[in-house]
């Protein structure tokens, strides 16, 4: 086998072996069986939500099992075919086969990830929280960027996005945002983007055109509804009202609509001016609370089992997850993942895919990279 035709080989058992690991796979097998068994009870369907959430999860495991073990033999028919043409010579046979183990290798990668996405709430749509570090005007051009980049991101993979609550920034950028984003596996991709990210640019506010370094944070956490039970005494909650504003004067109202909801014991603050009844905005904030807790709650038992701390952090040096640096060259680095991109106008354009397919899998791998940040 050729050097280019092995490489193919290894890129495919590479992801498959991931795919196997993260499924557990024997343990994914077994659960397969059952749930067949499962449905063809005729009981079940007396249970209209248990049967859907049945028929959910086979669904998925349907369909990682069936692309691991159709890619594993188009992959070992591909390699038969390219050993075929070598032993006789025939070069247009080669190059076929290598050409079919090249769309296999992009096509397990693709595959590797959606498997990925199997997690409690993956599925589910997501809220997106950009908020402003410190230094003023410079961060929060850099969160109002920020927010940008995600619209954009959302946009490419056909997601829809709303605008929940708004909060300008004095001079220009914003102080805070959070979006909305409704769409198959939103927050199964957007969840590996909570963190500080940092920027390094040419100061478009400096008259000395010097170098600049901004952060802001990100924060992830998932659209639940009725089926995820989280309780909330009413005593611990602390509400607000205020007037909502928006960028450029949009959706600005004269009564205090908006509604902001502080849960005491554990710090979370949440808030909603997307629409113009103050009771809508509560019962929104209200959800975008039990999203928060529901999050917190599945943060705790990742630490649990990884037994690491991975707690929110300072918006500021040493806690970034990611570099943007846009002078005095161009690039962008991931620090979890050692993932580099040379084009930050297309990242900051919305081409994050290939940042968060490489942190799904370090999830599952549990691997480390040593990347040494850059400036």
């Amino acid at each position: 086998m050729r050097a280019e035709g092995q490489a193919h080989i290894v890129r495919i058992e590479k992801a498959l072996a991931l795919v196997r690991k993260f499924l557990d796979w024997d343990r994914a097998l077994r659960r397969f069986d059952e749930l067949n068994a499962r449905v063809e009870d005729p009981t079940l369907w007396e249970k209209p939500k248990e049967a859907e959430a049945v028929m959910k999860e086979r669904r998925r495991l349907e369909a990682s099992i069936g692309a691991v073990n159709s890619i594993s033999q188009e992959m070992a028919d591909a390699v038969e075919f390219v050993e075929l043409g070598e032993m006789e010579g025939d070069e247009d046979t080669v190059n076929e086969g290598l050409a079919t183990l090249a769309a296999l290798a992009d096509r397990a990668d693709a595959d590797k990830v959606q498997a990925l996405l199997a997690g409690e709430a993956d599925a589910n749509d997501t809220y997106l929280e950009v908020h402003a570090g410190a230094g003023g005007t410079e961060s929060q051009d850099w969160a109002e960027m920020l927010q940008r980049m995600y619209t954009r991101w959302a946009e490419r993979k056909g997601y829809k996005v709303e605008m929940v609550d708004y909060h300008a920034g004095e001079a220009a950028g914003i102080k805070s945002c959070t979006l909305l984003i409704k769409g198959e596996n939103a927050y199964g991709y957007a969840k590996t983007e909570s963190g500080v990210h940092r920027l390094v640019r040419i100061s478009p506010y400096d008259s000395s055109a010097r170098r600049h370094t901004s952060f802001s944070s990100v924060w992830v956490y998932p659209v639940i509804d009725d089926s995820f039970e989280i309780d909330i005494n009413p005593a611990d909650l602390k509400i607000d009202t205020y007037r909502a504003s928006g960028a450029g004067g949009q959706h600005v109202n004269t009564t205090d609509s908006a509604v902001r909801i502080t849960h005491q014991p554990s710090g979370i603050v949440v808030a909603s001016q997307i629409d113009r009844s103050q009771h809508k905005n509560r019962e929104i904030a209200m959800g975008m609370l039990k999203a928060r807790l529901f999050e917190e709650e599945m943060r705790k038992r990742e630490e649990a089992a990884s037994a690491e701390h991975a707690s929110k952090s300072d918006i500021g040096w040493g806690h970034q997850i990611r570099s943007y640096v846009l002078q005095p060259y161009q690039q962008v680095k991931d620090l979890r993942t050692g993932v580099v991109s040379t084009s930050p106008d297309d990242v900051l354009d919305g081409e994050l895919d290939p940042f968060m397919a490489a942190a799904l899998s370090q999830r599952v791998t549990g691997e480390k990279v040593e990347v040494e940040d850059v400036d």
